[in-house]
């Protein structure tokens, strides 16, 4: 099974409940195709380090799962027929890269 941490900023200009919505699209999509969830997380709005669409702030989040196959294609098809994304990266993660999350993880934990 394949371990995946996706990044993606939704458009600023979206009520709570549409960023909602919008989450909860992607992560339906997600276990839909047989992935376990590990970790979500809400970055929040935060400042662009460049203008993309003529925006400068935009809604982080993540998703952090795991996936048997490479259906990541698919939900990187869904990301770009959604007009609220922005911008979007998913990384397969190896042995180190999934120590350093789980470690992120905890220290989240810590500070909630």
């Amino acid at each position: 099974m394949n371990h995946y941490e996706t990044v993606f900023i939704l458009n600023p200009v979206l009520s709570e409940e549409q960023i909602k919505e919008t989450v909860q699209k992607f992560e339906d999509f997600l276990v839909s195709r047989g992935a376990k969830m590990i970790s979500k997380e809400n970055w929040g709005l935060k400042k662009l380090a460049y203008p993309i669409q003529h925006k400068k702030s935009g809604f982080y989040h993540m998703f952090e799962y795991n996936l048997e196959g490479d259906p990541v294609n698919d939900l990187e098809v869904e990301f770009r027929r959604d007009e609220r994304v922005m911008r979007y990266l998913t990384v397969k993660l190896d042995k180190h890269a999934i120590a350093w999350a789980e470690k992120r993880r905890t220290r989240n934990k810590q500070n909630a």
